[in-house]
């Protein structure tokens, strides 16, 4: 029985293993045919080719029926003597005596043995295939679908991965999806497991072992060293408010009046946060309830400045308290101002509308650099080591809308916004410089000349808004980029989007303090610096 020749006149259109492995798999019936009835006929030759009845039958595949040990030979004439294996006779005449010499074939090729070869072959493919996973990162969610037909095997089944679990992340098989949330970051060793698509029970299971890297979450490369207490003008690494106002109802004491309440907080950045430095931004925020005004201050400490923390705390507090003085002393001839024009926006009532304002706003401006400034003198210090940007905005509601002022130096931003109108109102410039880091500050001499001051005070009546919104430039740098962007409405919806996802901005809600000073420690790549916000809702 010639395997070796058969297999030869088989016309194999194969180019390479894999092609070869497909053709076996596809010929496997034909070839077992083949071998069982070569053998069956085999043994049909051999045992006519054996005279003698009481001799051992080749064709037996029991061991110790066909062996014959050398003592078993007869020496008798006409007799037969008989070495015997499982292969092929060869009979001899030698004088008066037949010898059935034995002679070993070549093996045959088995079944098992062609399908360990195409096994084989298979194996050695996935091994290989480069396969790669994309990277994933601690703490953020993981999604990546897995193409295995992008492998170009067409003999896959069924697959799967071991090992993710520990990290966090699952094989989803229906959607072929491996997701989830990596917990622990470092190279990680997962494994490919496979089954060819003829598997069944016993047959072998391939794998493939593939470096999985999660990276670390960037925030936790961060250090968090609390500023010391001890040192002049300690103030807290983080700060939040909450003002309620409560809502009015007539004097029947039927419907009611949802009042806007406000919402501040102010967190040290990263770089500072990393170096145990203090935080230089502040804020103030008050609702005078006599007279019904809201004022909203910002300010943020320049960062080169040695003792800019305490000037941006100085400039808040100021312009807030002065503000709220001369807006009690000056009610009833600054509303009157604003009623009017609100009925006819002419130039001369404009003109008098601003005058007026810059009589509140400029002189509380004025008042908080005056401040800075005796600060300076008492401890023999530079001015400019006060250096810090201010935005201030009073507002009240009228019958007729809302009426907004405000002053603005330095950057940073302020803007009204309605979402449900797509209304933006941008109440100022930023004087972002064009280096990075470069601005001008409250402490600068030209900020306090009246022209200076009147130019920078912006007011408007709007019907109504969804919130008011002062910024630090660590909120604006991240989220808007660039000044141009500052004037995009659709920056504005994404910021408030954003916000939204974190803070419940419905009324009196008071926590929304600590979920906005939460919301300040979102991830931007770069923008590490102080981040404070004030929020008239």
């Amino acid at each position: 029985m010639d395997i070796l020749k058969y297999m030869g006149s088989l016309e194999i259109d194969a180019k390479d293993e894999e092609q070869l492995s497909k053709f076996l798999n596809e010929k496997e019936s034909e070839i077992k045919d083949f071998i069982k009835a070569s053998w069956q006929n085999f043994s049909v030759i051999n045992t006519n080719t054996i005279p003698d009845e009481d001799a051992i039958k080749i064709n037996d595949v029991s061991a110790e029926e066909t062996e014959i040990n050398e003592d078993s030979k007869i020496d008798a004439e006409n007799e037969m003597i008989v070495t015997s294996d499982k292969t092929e006779s060869v009979f001899i005449q030698n004088e008066n005596t037949i010898i059935a010499e034995s002679k070993t074939a070549p093996a045959p090729v088995k079944v098992e043995q062609i399908k360990d070869k195409s096994s084989n072959s298979f194996e050695l493919q996935i091994k290989n295939k480069s396969i790669i996973i994309p990277n994933g990162k601690v703490n953020q969610e993981y999604c990546f679908l897995f193409k295995i037909e992008e492998l170009g095997l067409t003999e896959i089944g069924d697959y799967w991965f071991e090992g993710l679990e520990p990290i966090g992340l699952i094989f989803n098989s229906d959607t072929n999806e491996i997701k989830g949330k990596p917990n622990t970051a470092g190279d990680h060793k997962i494994k490919l497991k496979i089954k060819r698509n003829d598997w069944s029970d016993g047959k072998p299971v391939f794998e493939r072992q593939i470096t999985f890297i999660i990276n670390p979450d960037p925030k936790s490369l961060w250090k968090n060293i609390p500023t010391p207490n001890d040192i002049e003008y300690y103030k807290p690494d983080s700060d939040k408010c909450f003002v309620k106002v409560t809502s009015s109802t007539n004097i029947f004491g039927l419907g009611k009046t949802h009042k806007k309440d406000i919402v501040a907080a102010s967190q040290r950045g990263r770089s500072h946060a990393q170096e145990g430095k203090p935080r230089d931004d502040d804020f103030n925020i008050r609702y005078i309830s006599e007279v019904d005004w809201y004022i909203l201050s910002v300010a943020d400490g320049a960062g080169s400045a040695k003792s800019s923390r305490k000037g941006s705390e100085i400039a808040c507090k100021t312009v807030v308290e002065v503000c709220e003085q001369l807006i009690k002393e000056k009610t009833k001839e600054f509303e009157n101002l604003i009623k009017d024009f609100s009925t006819e926006k002419s130039d001369e009532r404009r003109k008098k509308m601003g005058d007026s304002l810059y009589g509140i706003l400029g002189n509380s401006v004025f008042k908080a650099v005056k401040n800075i400034e005796e600060e300076a003198k008492k401890t023999n210090k530079p001015l400019k080591d006060y250096s810090t940007t201010l935005i201030v905005s009073i507002c009240k509601k009228f019958k007729f809308g809302w009426f907004v002022g405000a002053f603005w130096v330095g950057d940073g931003g302020i803007g009204i916004y309605n979402k449900d109108t797509n209304f933006l109102k941008i109440l100022g410039e930023s004087d972002g410089g064009e280096y990075a880091g470069q601005t001008r500050f409250l402490t600068m001499p030209e900020i306090t000349q009246p022209t200076e001051l009147y130019r920078r005070l912006r007011f408007d009546i709007v019907d109504d808004f969804t919130a008011l919104i002062l910024m630090s430039d660590g909120i604006t740098d991240p989220k808007f980029e660039t000044d141009a962007n500052l004037l995009k409405v659709e920056k504005w919806n994404e910021l408030w989007q954003d916000l939204s996802k974190e803070v419940d901005f419905s009324d009196d809600n008071e926590a929304s303090a600590d979920q906005l000073l939460n919301w300040l420690d979102f991830w931007s790549p770069g923008n590490h610096d102080d981040r404070t916000i004030a929020i008239l809702f």
